[in-house]
């Protein structure tokens, strides 16, 4: 089977299943959720937001789809601080985009949701480290869900990691709804690891109330198909986000990031920053829109993408754009694609410093300026030691793996 089909058949088999191993919130968002995915079909390049990857290509092969963890040894699906229960009913898939296939596809299939609930004035002691492991032994499907709630004047840093620790095909569908509050502070980290024969689509979806001040930071340094979507929010005065992303990509890797900002209100900021390297005959991509609605004056965005192609056979597509429907703003975007400069690399070779190494230094400090914008010092020290190896060609083997031999 291919296409929409073989989930629509899946989820018909399993439906009994999924319900009883889930909960009322999630069980009461499935049906529609599957009449929306089936009316819809993956969509395909003629679609705006997925111009650049093949939707149904990477959702074609016949995966098994995980319904159970691999282990019941696993940590409590709640993380929260403090005592005080939530009702996730007003939040879960209340900002996820009902009109994408992905999305629906995750809302029909996921059977848990990791919650990470900040109450009100609250700052955990220590960032909130989320490992997702991919193991198996059988090509697999495996659905996500992360639902974030930061209560007014929450603080909260979010270090989400994905790792692939044997050499089966991976197919991860992410979604996360992420909410911050009047006056509340969220930073999230999504880090990616995994290998060649991994495809992963993770969708982040941010509202922010008044003055809430949110960062989000995706880097992808090794992968197979990786399509990345982030939608933000600014629904309060005084909200300010900040994105930011790079991707060190070669062999035949592709990496897509699109991201949406709206400005619904006056006095908001945003900023975005995405540098990609690739070598070999990587593919990059990078589209975004900052959505300026009627009425939200003294907007304030800028939008930078810049790009370093190592060979003539990489290959990258950027489209930064604005829709602006206020006339009392400060917008500005901004994209470059080109090589390693010549007369920077004659400057360090004239200098001792060999062919390769100068490559490398120049391609460590395009991609530093990302990296730097990240507050948690340990983070930026690991990430820093991270690129490095990743550069140099000295990834750590995993356990079991042959890729990267």
């Amino acid at each position: 089977m291919s296409g929409t089909k073989q989930y629509t058949d899946f989820y018909d088999n399993v439906r009994d299943t999924l319900f009883a191993r889930s909960c009322d919130v999630m069980n009461a968002q499935r049906q529609a959720a599957l009449d929306r995915f089936r009316w819809l079909g993956f969509p395909d390049r003629k679609s705006e937001r997925y111009k650049y990857t093949d939707v149904g290509l990477d959702f074609e092969p016949d995966y098994g789809i995980a319904l159970t963890a691999l282990t019941d040894e696993l940590p409590s699906h709640c993380y929260r601080i403090g005592s005080a229960p939530v009702d996730v009913t007003p939040y879960y898939n209340t900002i996820a985009d009902h009109n994408d296939a992905v999305v629906c596809l995750n809302t029909m299939l996921s059977v848990d949701t990791l919650l990470v609930h900040i109450p009100r004035n609250t700052r955990p002691q220590h960032p909130i480290q989320i490992s997702n492991i991919l193991k198996g032994t059988n090509d697999t499907m495996v659905n996500r869900r992360l639902l974030i709630i930061l209560d007014e004047g929450a603080q909260a840093d979010i270090i989400i990691t994905d790792r692939a620790v044997n050499d089966s095909r991976f197919l991860t569908n992410q979604v996360i709804e992420a909410f911050a509050g009047e006056n509340s502070n969220l930073n999230i980290y999504e880090i990616e690891e995994t290998h060649l024969l991994c495809t992963r689509y993770s969708n982040i979806y941010i509202h922010q109330d008044r003055n809430a001040s949110v960062r989000h930071t995706s880097l992808s340094l090794f992968n197979g198909h990786t399509r990345n979507t982030c939608t933000v929010r600014l629904a309060g005065e005084g909200a300010e986000v900040s994105l930011n992303g790079c991707v060190i990509a070669d062999k035949m890797q592709h990496v897509d990031n699109n991201t949406r900002i709206e400005h619904l209100v006056p006095h908001c900021t945003s900023n975005e920053l995405y540098k990609y390297i690739l070598d070999d005959s990587a593919v990059g991509a990078f589209a975004g829109i900052v959505y300026v609605s009627e009425g939200a004056q003294k907007t304030s965005s800028s939008m930078t993408n810049a790009n370093l192609c190592a060979t003539d056979s990489a290959r990258m597509y950027t489209q930064p754009m604005l829709e602006i429907y206020a006339d009392d703003v400060k917008c500005s975007h901004g994209s470059t694609v080109g090589q390693l400069g010549d007369d920077a690399l004659f400057y360090m070779m004239q200098r001792g410093i060999g062919i390769d190494e100068a490559r490398l230094l120049l391609k460590s400090a395009f991609i530093t300026e990302v990296i730097e914008t990240i507050p948690l010092q340990p983070l930026r020290d690991r990430l820093h030691f991270q690129v490095d190896k990743r550069l140099r060609g000295e990834l750590s083997k995993c356990e079991g793996c042959k890729l990267c031999k």
